[in-house]
């Protein structure tokens, strides 16, 4: 089998992790001929670009493809997917994010290819403003019949996905998962005794809040007389203004690393881990958290609920400063508590988000898309 996967772009991100990791699995384990196409004019030297052509994966560039590509845009994005399905005629596309997901499932129609089409989060869902809401929706409207399968990373991205002019037959849930590192054989349990130190891996751009856990920090250190470190990790649009809240608050223990090669080397200095969004599909952040064996404090949204379902793997609050405060005391003042809950969170981990087990259901999506069905086209 071989399959084009595209990607809006290649920065980094959880969606380009995903595409990243799950190339790499149906390559290895399940023995497809995979080749990523990414959008933007800098597509072959983004981070995603490098890291799969350092993994001998081909890469091509759709330059006018973007998160904000007009109609023009747009077309000439389909006209350059068409001219590389042609070129290379894989079996099927599998699209990931939003607008690579209309060029796709277009430039399908037109070359007469299926299209899987991952859907990491619908724009449509409630936390994003109204115009964007409706405007999402009416293309998701549009365009749902043209994919052969839509692939949700979580339930509540399903019961979302039920609006739409698609058979449920054709609407399948495969969870992130991502690969075992030998890191974490000693998780964050040897760090849970040392003082704590708190990291947050987010993009620093919306649906992320590291405001929140900015003005968290400066409770915490009202309330016990002493900061608690804490390391950002990631880029964005709103660095700099999120460094200039933190001087405005006086924290003098925070870290903004910016983007790193290896997270998971990164969150084995720490021993909490927290994101705050206002809202989410299944972040991959939260999974390595996970993985390392990490204490977590995530916002209390349907798809943290869904990778943490119980309050022995995680703690989950509204968005407040003073909530996550509250949740992050009393990680801070136990370590019995840091211990127990990274334990719990690393099991769930090993029992449904790995990458094997992701690739395997990838797998099985494709193969039911390309077998003849009289009740799923």
């Amino acid at each position: 089998m071989k399959v084009l996967q595209v990607i809006t772009k290649g920065e980094v991100g959880g969606a380009q992790s995903h595409v990243l990791m799950l190339c790499r699995e149906l390559r290895d384990r399940q023995g497809i001929e995979v080749q990523v196409a990414i959008g933007g004019d800098d597509g072959l030297q983004t981070p995603l670009a490098c890291a799969l052509n350092a993994a001998g994966i081909r890469v091509h560039s759709i330059p006018s493809l973007g998160n904000a590509a007009g109609v023009a845009g747009l077309a000439q994005a389909v006209g350059r997917l068409q001219d590389i399905v042609r070129e290379q005629s894989p079996d099927l596309v599998h699209a990931h994010s939003a607008m690579a997901g209309v060029a796709a499932r277009l430039a399908g129609a037109r070359t007469r290819k299926p299209v899987i089409y991952t859907v990491h989060g619908f724009a449509f869902k409630a936390g994003n403003p109204w115009k964007r809401r409706v405007a999402a929706f009416a293309v998701e409207w549009l365009l749902a019949p043209l994919a052969r399968r839509m692939v949700c990373v979580s339930e509540h991205e399903r019961r979302l996905a039920r609006a739409l002019p698609l058979p449920s037959g054709r609407v399948v849930v495969v969870h992130n998962g991502i690969e075992e590192v030998p890191a974490s054989t000693h998780l964050a349990t040897e760090l849970a005794v040392a003082p704590p130190r708190i990291a947050m891996v987010a993009r620093m751009a919306p649906p992320k809040r590291p405001d929140l856990l900015l003005q968290a920090l400066a409770h915490l250190r009202d309330d016990l007389g002493g900061e608690v470190p804490a390391t950002f990790f990631g880029g964005g649009p709103q660095l700099a203004s999120h460094q200039a809240m933190a001087r405005q608050l006086g924290l003098q223990s925070v870290v903004f690393a910016g983007d790193v090669g290896d997270i998971s080397a990164q969150l084995m200095k720490h021993s909490i881990f927290v994101l705050t969004s206002d809202h989410e599909g299944l972040p991959i952040s939260v999974i390595e958290a996970m993985r390392g064996g990490l204490a977590i404090v995530a916002s209390d949204l349907p798809g943290m609920r869904e990778l943490l379902p119980d309050a022995t793997q995680a703690r989950l609050v509204p968005n407040d400063a003073t909530a996550l405060a509250r949740a992050l005391r009393q990680l801070v003042e136990s370590p019995a508590l840091r211990t127990s809950l990274g334990r719990a969170a690393r099991q769930r981990y090993e029992q449904h988000y790995t990458a094997e087990r992701m690739g395997m259901e990838v797998m099985a999506t494709y193969q039911s898309a390309l077998s003849p069905s009289p009740s799923h086209p």
